[in-house]
């Protein structure tokens, strides 16, 4: 089951072991046109992603702050899975619920570290190269691929 969490979540407190970006606080990901997402199975997290709206696609963390109202594309900047195969199932529940809940938003874009790992994931799962960074990699899902 995907679900969003809310500030009171117990399931918040999962952010801790983020292996990505454990130094941003719950605060951070909860905070204005961001928030969190997971995969639950029972009373088990299976995967969990963090998700910013933005009206441009940022290159650095620091650029999450900066938020509007009028937002196009969806970042995803951490993703991390408890169980194999969780955490594209997991984006592809997400981005579903995003264009239902958020129709205004068209692309669907990462933040995400420049590790052979984290290219591999999106490569393989249907992204495309967006933009390298100095710190990060933006991936793009395009909207016609499958996610």
């Amino acid at each position: 089951m995907l679900t969003f969490l809310t500030s009171n979540s117990p399931l918040l407190d999962c952010v801790a072991d983020d292996p990505v970006r454990p130094e941003l606080s719950k605060e951070f990901r909860i905070a204005k046109n961001r928030f969190v997402s997971c995969l639950v199975d029972g009373s088990n997290v299976d995967a969990m992603v963090c998700i910013s709206l933005h009206d441009f696609i940022p290159a650095s963390v620091k650029e999450l702050e900066n938020t509007s109202d009028n937002y196009d594309t969806a970042i995803f900047y951490t993703i991390w899975s408890y169980k194999s195969g969780a955490g594209i199932k997991l984006l592809r529940s997400t981005v579903d619920e995003i264009k239902v809940k958020y129709p205004q938003v068209k692309r669907f874009v990462t933040l995400s570290p420049p590790t052979e790992l984290a290219r591999r994931f999106h490569i393989r799962n249907g992204a495309v190269v967006f933009r390298e960074n100095e710190t990060t990699v933006n991936y793009e899902y395009i909207e016609s691929e499958e996610i």
